[in-house]
């Protein structure tokens, strides 16, 4: 598998000595050798509970290393650090080059409990810390890692490792309720005030029991974040989640994750064919977890993640009829060898929403469809309107599938600029508003599709590890002038469209 640029998360739960060294002053010091009654939060003598060097920290300002072993407690911020009016910021780490775990085993999760919880914060950062083992079999309770919520701004989740989390009760009714954890979650929960300038990056988040909820979620009045460089793995639901129209902000205007970027993470193993949540009778045939989700959410950029072996790759959609997914950018992604699909879009059925005024440009789309279902490398769902769909790479799987739109809800959508593969041509098949097409030409002629697309084999320099071009690929410097595309680096961190007439490679990869 070919590697993108940064490594996600490759310092997760552990803090570096670099990123200690723009640490503010003062510090306090946590061991788990300390003393809460005769320590006095120095390195020399440093305190037992985490809680108590924070308090003393968000009254000045500084930072809490907390020395490396194992902490079985938790840890609730709330409000701002410093006297009013100063710029002071908390943050809490590991010491430098030390691991310090947070460890959930036999804390109690009560409704929404967390090992880390800000609550209306601003101006703090949690880095380079290791969460694991919060647990709960009670139905209803919601254990999370971090969990952030209220309104706040200038907010860093930085670097940490989170894992096995999750909810173990079986679940309740017909809709299979109860059963929810997450491992890092953001709620913008108030209007007007949100939770803004938050960047969650280099974390590792895996190994988590989800039920009907999400492994990093944004949900709510949650805006200009950056999401990035994360590794999200092996869970039993959605990876990277923005959602809206939830109701989590008491006012709908505000009710929408929004004005954020999505990039460079690398999502693996997002699954719900395990989870009860989605059919007791395990495995249960259901593939609906999506690597990365934007569900509501609106002006959101999705560049430069690899998303392989999920459910689906990426998925642009929303699921509240009357709402709509709108403005989202998909481009330079790597989206490969997922079960169901590639990029999915629109309402799953037609009691749902739609998507509009999307962008998904640049991005290589292989081999996913391994379920062969037919639901393909493109799949376009319950009322899309006004969407460009151009500069991709599309090759299928076993079931010959590039595009399969079921639904005649299907408006002013322009598909153009493209290439297809499949390796035998007369069998590559699209669906189109309900029609089926065998062979490019007939797809081009009945849908009025793709005119400038080509159909022809992308030549990576290695079909199952690395998508990058061969020289001399068909797709090399082939696409259309694109400004969105070119505004930003390819997967490798190359410029994109920069040769002489402006065109771009078609992919991921210039």
């Amino acid at each position: 598998m070919s590697a993108s640029p940064a490594s996600p998360a490759s310092n997760a739960g552990k803090s570096s000595p670099a990123a200690a060294q723009a640490d503010a002053k003062p510090y306090y010091y946590v061991a788990p050798s300390g003393s809460d009654t005769t320590g006095t939060g120095s390195e020399s003598s440093p305190w037992k509970t985490v809680q108590r060097a924070a308090d003393a920290a968000m009254k000045t300002g500084g930072t809490v290393y907390l020395r490396g072993g194992v902490y079985s407690q938790q840890l609730k911020l709330a409000g701002t650090p410093g006297a009013a009016g100063s710029a002071a910021r908390l943050t809490v780490a590991s010491y430098p080059s030390e691991t310090a775990v947070l460890d959930g085993k036999g804390l109690s999760v009560q409704d929404t409990g967390s090992l880390i919880e800000l609550h209306d914060a601003s101006r703090v950062t949690v880095r380079g810390l290791e969460l694991r083992n919060y647990k709960t079999a009670t139905s209803g309770s919601v254990p999370i890692g971090i969990y952030v919520h209220g309104a706040g701004s200038d907010i860093r989740i930085l670097d940490n490792k989170v894992h096995d989390i999750g909810n173990t009760s079986s679940p309740k009714g017909s809709d299979l309720a109860g059963r929810d954890a997450h491992g890092i979650a953001v709620y913008g929960t108030e209007a007007p005030a949100s939770i803004s300038d938050l960047t969650v990056s280099g974390n590792e988040v895996y190994n988590l029991i989800l039920g009907s909820s999400e492994a990093l979620v944004l949900n709510g009045n949650v805006e200009k974040f950056v999401v990035e460089n994360n590794d999200v793995h092996d869970n039993d639901n959605i990876g990277i989640d923005a959602i809206g129209f939830e109701g989590t902000s008491p006012n709908a205007k505000y009710d929408q994750a929004r004005d954020g970027v999505i990039r460079g993470n690398r999502i693996t193993g997002s699954t719900s064919s395990r989870n009860p949540s989605y059919g007791r009778k395990i495995p249960n045939g259901s593939y609906s977890a999506g690597g990365i989700y934007i569900d509501g959410g609106r002006d959101i950029v999705v560049e430069r993640n690899i998303s392989e072996s999920n459910d689906i790759g990426i998925e642009i959609a929303s699921e509240h009829s009357g709402r709509s997914t709108s403005g989202i950018i998909v481009r330079s992604n790597l989206v490969v060898r997922n079960a169901l699909t590639g990029i999915a879009m629109g309402g799953y059925d037609d009691e749902r929403g739609s998507t509009t005024g999307s962008t998904i440009t640049g991005n290589t789309v292989a081999y996913n469809d391994t379920l062969e279902w037919g639901t393909g490398q493109l799949y376009i769902q319950f009322d899309t309107r006004d969407n460009a769909i151009r500069n991709n790479i599309f090759s299928v799987s076993g079931s010959n599938v590039l595009i399969h739109n079921e639904y005649a809800e299907n408006t002013r959508n322009q598909v153009d600029g493209n290439l297809y593969f499949a390796p035998d041509k007369n069998e590559a098949v699209w669906t189109w508003k309900g029609k089926e097409y065998k062979g490019f030409s007939a797809y081009r002629k009945g849908s009025g599709n793709d005119a400038d697309s080509i159909f022809a084999d992308p030549e990576f320099v290695d079909a199952k590890s690395d998508y990058r071009l061969k020289s001399g690929s068909p797709a090399s410097v082939s696409g259309m002038p694109d400004k969105i595309l070119s505004a930003a680096p390819d997967l490798d961190g190359k410029p994109r469209g920069k040769s002489a007439d402006g065109k771009p490679s078609l992919g991921a990869y210039e």
